[in-house]
């Protein structure tokens, strides 16, 4: 099965817009409220046009199956938040992050990849440790929904410890 990372483009927008408008997705992002064609179209228009903004998406035998947002700050640190295609087989998700990664440390050259998760949200939690992430530390009641606080969980994975469970050793 072939499959890969590229740069998104605006014929992808809809999919994407889909996908983070759907309520097992949205019910996990920092922001919670459904996002119009519009908003997500200036979105993409702004943030396509920053140098330090990667947005890609994952496919699959050339299905779309999943979305990227990197940002990269100075001296090769990274943030990354992503989502998958509710309907997407199972495994998709680590494909898309052994392929993200492989991009950001191997094409990019990256130092460091960050992912921060709502502690509510275990899949994604545990997602971050199977990719080789280390947990750094927890924001205590650092983001409001709207109703409640809740505790962040901060990730990071450096290039040496991708690179050293690439090699396997």
């Amino acid at each position: 099965m072939t499959s890969g990372i590229r740069k998104m483009t605006r014929q992808d927008l809809e999919q994407v817009l889909a996908w983070r408008n759907h309520p097992d997705v949205r019910r996990f992002m920092f922001s919670r409220h459904e996002i119009s064609l519009k908003e997500h179209l200036s979105w993409f228009e702004s943030a396509s046009q920053a140098a330090d903004r990667h947005l890609l998406v994952f496919e699959q035998e050339d299905q779309l199956r999943g979305f990227v947002n990197l940002a990269v700050s100075s001296g090769g640190i990274g943030e990354w938040g992503f989502y998958i295609d509710p309907l997407a087989p199972k495994g998709t998700g680590k494909e898309l992050g052994d392929n993200m990664l492989a991009y950001a440390f191997g094409e990019l050259k990256m130092h460091k990849i960050i992912g921060q998760v709502l502690a509510y949200n275990n899949r994604s939690r545990k997602f971050h440790l199977r990719l080789g992430f280390q947990q750094e530390g927890i924001l205590r009641q650092n983001h409001f929904d709207g109703e409640r606080f809740h505790d962040i969980y901060c990730y990071g994975l450096l290039a040496c410890e991708w690179l050293k469970n690439q090699r396997g050793t």
